[in-house]
């Protein structure tokens, strides 16, 4: 279930990174981030990578000229990523829509896509050649918006490797910018969805007003030492199956069997991490922050189809180190059904009402594991030309303002054409170490039945 740690070497050359620009002149204007947007959590870079097969039917075809243009026909309509970042009063974000373009950077390697084999998957071997971290160019003020890298493979094969500033979209946003530089290469001269920035529907009211708890930005001291250190952080994915997600529904009472894989999945993981944490104090406070995307709810009056800023919260499930360690894993999933619920209208509108009172503050990081489920953004649905991705999402686990809080739930197919989830986690080596351990022992154990009073099953944990 465990991603082995990979071997696989290549080397990468890479020619002098270029600005893109759009194919056509665009706005000179200013656009205000919503205060969803720039809150600090979001403050960051966040990569994302997608492997291409190689397909006949293109051959002639350069996947680096097709995309180059096609980026720069696209930012035509998605003209603010072709401008800067600029911070005004009250650390207000807006867009300066300079025209000035995003980094793209042409590549080849001397590796085939089979040769990545089951190291088509978090984490990636050779990331850093294949998203090059341009010296100076990722600040989150005065920087490109974009960074994208496009990979020439031996086989014919691709790699479309990119880098957002998340103030700028969510998965759902840059997933449908993706696929308009998609459409655009190929072929097509307007996006199938025109690109709405309408961010005044994430904007807080006047005079702003919590309404609702938000305790996903507690100020929360870190007495214990509990924030994970960034030397000796192992990278690993695992991959659940249905057979694995089956396993787990095993240990749910009746009425708890029927949740969502998301739920289930991020009850389990949680416990499993908290456990191989080894907190200091079983009285700590303990808390996993689920990802919800708020589209839906936001009905009065809707989100405009092709709108691409940030549309979720992060609610919170929140107990103490002992309470989630000790009870049945249905203790967990009761708290993060409840923490998904929250996110309503109201919640939202009183979320960036809370932004603008408390200075754009971050989640809370201590005792913090954050999920973001993006096994329907789309990712690999983005077609330049080559088909469907053979992998495509989130580049790596653990990004984030603070490094090593997060995980993706990712859409994938093994080698032997099983769906299933991907879920990379990033830990210090030791509680790597303990998480398998636990991790697999809960796959592998039968359920206990407590006595008679009571139906629920439990899963026995080291603490």
């Amino acid at each position: 279930m465990a991603s082995p740690p990979t071997s696989l070497v290549f080397n990468v050359q890479r020619r002098q990174p270029e600005l893109v620009s759009p194919a056509k002149p665009t706005p000179r204007e200013l656009k205000h981030l919503s205060d969803i947007d720039d809150q600090e959590g979001l403050r960051f870079q966040i990569p994302v990578i997608q492997f291409y097969r190689y397909d006949p039917s293109m051959k002639g075809k350069d996947c680096v000229k097709v995309i180059r243009e096609a980026i720069s026909q696209a930012l035509v309509f998605y003209y603010p990523f072709a401008g800067r970042l600029r911070e005004g009063p009250g650390r207000k974000l807006m867009v300066d829509c300079t025209g000035e373009g995003i980094l793209f950077i042409e590549a080849d390697a001397d590796v085939t896509l089979r040769q990545f084999g089951d190291a088509l998957q978090p984490p990636f071997p050779c990331l850093e050649e294949l998203l090059y971290n341009v010296p100076g160019s990722d600040g989150v003020l005065n920087s490109p918006l974009l960074l994208i890298q496009v990979t020439r493979l031996k086989c014919g094969g691709f790699i479309f490797a990119l880098r957002l500033n998340h103030t700028m979209s969510d998965a759902a946003g840059l997933v449908q910018f993706m696929t308009a530089v998609g459409e655009a290469a190929r072929g097509a001269r307007v996006p199938s969805i025109l690109p709405v920035w309408a961010r005044e529907a994430f904007n807080a009211r006047n005079p702003p007003r919590v309404t609702c708890t938000h305790h996903e930005y507690d100020d929360v001291p870190d007495t214990h030492g509990t924030l994970i250190p960034l030397d000796d952080m192992a990278h690993r994915s695992f991959f659940f199956r249905p057979t694995e997600i089956s396993a787990i529904r095993r240990f749910l009472p009746d009425h708890l069997r029927k949740c969502s894989t998301f739920e289930i999945l991020t009850a389990a993981l949680w416990r499993c991490r908290t456990i191989a944490l080894e907190p200091k104090d079983p009285e700590q406070e303990v808390r996993v922050l689920c990802i919800v995307n708020a589209r839906s709810k936001i009905v009065n009056p809707p989100l405009p189809t092709g709108f691409y800023g940030n549309a979720f919260a992060f609610p919170v499930a929140l107990t103490t180190a002992a309470k989630l360690c000790k009870n049945p894993l249905g203790f967990a999933l009761e708290l993060v059904r409840s923490a998904k619920a929250d996110v309503t209208e109201e919640y939202m509108q009183s979320l960036a009402d809370l932004m603008v009172i408390r200075g754009r503050p971050h989640f809370t990081v201590v005792g913090t594991y954050l999920v973001s489920d993006v096994t329907r953004a789309g990712f690999g649905d983005v077609d330049f030309g080559w088909g469907k991705a053979a992998y495509g999402g989130p580049a790596k686990g653990g990004v984030g303002a603070i490094p090593g809080v997060a995980s993706f739930y990712i859409p994938f197919r093994d080698n032997n054409g099983e769906d299933g989830i991907v879920v990379p986690v990033c830990l210090p080596a030791p509680a790597m170490e303990r998480f398998v351990k636990e991790l697999d022992g809960m796959l592998k154990e039968k359920p206990i039945d407590l006595p008679a009073q009571t139906s629920t099953t439990f899963i026995k944990c080291a603490l």
